[in-house]
């Protein structure tokens, strides 16, 4: 189904990101821009409406970087540092709001949420200046709508930990996907374009490795695929990008897709 979807990757790199503090590896001294990965999210816009997947560490900097002023919600994924550490990042928003801002999530990333960000959630004696969250709670079970545009959320399994990945018309974003129930995978079955991560080549635990991420691409048969959440041990995107098949591309930071 084509639309009017223009995706903007925010972040493509692994939860450590790329250049890892301190590290001499060759791809973390590259001087290929492509080779420079924030931690992954994407900017989702559609006709005046903008919202994000996951707001990690780096949220603020990607904002700044893309030149944003306006955001209308943020999904979150899953509860990891590398895809919530910037919520506090937020209150500009709130602030241009004047009231709390958007989020969707499961009811566990929420209560996981509070316990790091109580003060964020905080009703009575809340801080002056403290931003504020709209908590919109989604299951894997029920598409919901953000902005008029349906979302379709999609469960796979980060090892044990459940993660949600998102299909907005014919685009499809997954990241900290390890292995995903066949009737997941239907959900998504020959979606346009499909995001999806790919750590490095060797074996992973909570990860697709270069390999099982192919495997997956060719289940799902889209017309164009991105890998996504990208560590150092992948290697440099220029070598890597040529030999993989034509239709999978490595995302990086800043590209921009039509979809």
């Amino acid at each position: 189904m084509n639309s009017d979807l223009k995706i903007t990757f925010l972040g493509s790199g692994t939860s450590q990101g790329v250049p890892i503090i301190g590290s001499t590896h060759p791809v973390c001294l590259s001087t290929d821009s492509r080779d420079k990965r924030l931690r992954v999210s994407v900017l989702i816009q559609w006709l005046n409406k903008s919202i994000v997947i996951d707001c990690g560490p780096d949220f603020r900097q990607q904002l700044l970087r893309v030149n944003a002023t306006a955001l209308d919600a943020i999904l979150i994924t899953h509860e990891h540092s590398d895809h919530t550490a910037g919520l506090d990042d937020i209150r500009p928003f709130c602030f241009m709001r004047g009231g709390p801002f958007p989020f969707y999530a499961t009811p566990k990333v929420f209560g996981e949420l509070r316990k790091r960000f109580g003060y964020i959630f905080e009703t009575e004696n809340k801080y002056p200046g403290a931003p504020s969250i709209e908590t919109n709670e989604i299951s894997k079970d029920s598409p919901f709508l953000v902005e008029g545009k349906n979302v379709i959320p999609v469960e796979g399994f980060h090892y044990k930990l459940p993660v949600l990945g998102f299909r907005i018309d014919g685009f499809t974003y997954l990241t900290d996907i390890k292995t995903m129930a066949e009737t997941e995978i239907l959900k998504i079955k020959n979606t346009d374009v499909l995001v999806v991560n790919c750590l490095r080549e060797d074996a992973h635990p909570s990860h697709f490795n270069l390999t099982e991420a192919l495997e997956f691409i060719e289940k799902v048969n889209p017309k164009k695929a991105y890998l996504t959440h990208i560590s150092h041990l992948l290697g440099f995107h220029a070598v890597v990008e040529k030999n993989l098949p034509e239709n999978v591309h490595l995302a990086y930071d800043g590209l921009v897709l039509e979809v």
